[in-house]
């Protein structure tokens, strides 16, 4: 089409230059248009994005008032640690396990978490559910007297090792 004939030409969009960003969700896509209502990453990112964790529940004095999850989980790890430092392996690596098993409730079950927060919720979920299981299960197998015996896991090192 041609403006000779009246015609106006097709509007390509606003430039980059003339958008305002005023939030990263607001950032505008591939075509100019700034996108409200997506959970997609910006084209444009003006800023890092707050952690999920990061929310006003408090006021800043009130460190403990938004932080209280994460501060129960480190304390529970610091006291399993003090455990281990007296002799008492056991118990002291059960705690720390239970701890982090702790965290992942804590992380499902609660909306804001602080600084527990560090990933996707599912993946904190996981990676704390993990490692504590996996500390619990080796603080119940440890020797002298172990707690459980797993048999499979015997006969797996014995084939691995012998000569």
């Amino acid at each position: 089409m041609s403006a000779e004939r009246g015609d106006t030409p097709a509007e390509t969009g606003p430039r980059a230059e003339d958008i305002e960003v005023r939030d990263p969700v607001s950032a505008p896509d591939a075509d100019g248009v700034p996108r409200r209502t997506t959970r997609r990453f910006p084209l444009f990112t003006r800023d890092t994005a707050r952690p999920e964790g990061a929310g006003r529940a408090a006021s800043g004095d009130a460190l403990a008032a938004r932080q209280w999850p994460i501060i129960a989980v480190l304390g529970l790890v610091a006291l399993g640690l003090l455990l281990l430092a007296f002799d008492l392996f056991r118990a002291g690596a059960i705690l720390v396990g239970v701890a982090l098993l702790g965290g992942a409730v804590l992380r499902w079950l609660l909306p804001g978490v602080g600084m527990l927060a560090v990933r996707s919720r599912f993946t904190d979920i996981v990676t704390y559910g993990v490692l504590g299981t996996a500390i619990v299960l080796l603080a119940l197998m440890a020797q002298p007297n172990p707690l459980l015996e797993i048999p499979f896991l015997k006969d797996t090192l014995h084939f691995t090792v012998s000569s």
